[in-house]
């Protein structure tokens, strides 16, 4: 059995819940490296806000950041987002051969033409007891209304 670390599991999950870090790393995917200026400009947040969510992806490894001169040049790395990978495949093949037993349940064919169990003509029949809403009494009406304010 594979062993994962819950930690960088929960920070993983934790950093890819914001819909605004998954627009960040579908950027870093497009291209391989961009500055955080570059990477900021098509959101209507300020530059803060946007450094929050790196620090976030950072944290998680999802992102690296290497600084050139005055640059801070950003880039996806792979390895905590695999393991997710493989911890969402564990579940997936679960489900899937779950759902390929039900779908071979379903299509078997339990209603067979067995002549055994067939009600023959002179087996006498059960009689279902009678339905409960025909020997139920009638439903109590409600009470009249009281008098209206009218003003």
């Amino acid at each position: 059995m594979v062993k994962y670390k819950d930690e960088t599991l929960d920070r993983t999950f934790a950093a890819l819940s914001d819909p605004t870090r998954r627009a960040l790393l579908a950027r870093l995917v497009e291209q391989e490296s961009l500055s955080v200026s570059e990477l900021a400009q098509p959101f209507a947040m300020s530059l803060p806000a946007i450094m929050k969510h790196l620090d976030v992806l950072t944290d998680a490894g999802l992102v690296a950041r290497e600084k050139t001169g005055r640059t801070v040049a950003c880039r996806l790395t792979a390895r905590p987002m695999e393991q997710a990978m493989n911890w969402l495949n564990r579940y997936a093949q679960f489900w899937s051969d779950n759902l390929d037993r039900l779908a071979a349940f379903v299509e078997e064919d339990p209603w067979q033409s067995n002549p055994q169990s067939q009600p023959t003509p002179a087996s006498p029949r059960v009689q279902a007891s009678p339905s409960r809403a025909a020997s139920a009494p009638g439903r109590k009406k409600s009470t009249p209304r009281g008098p209206s304010r009218k003003t």
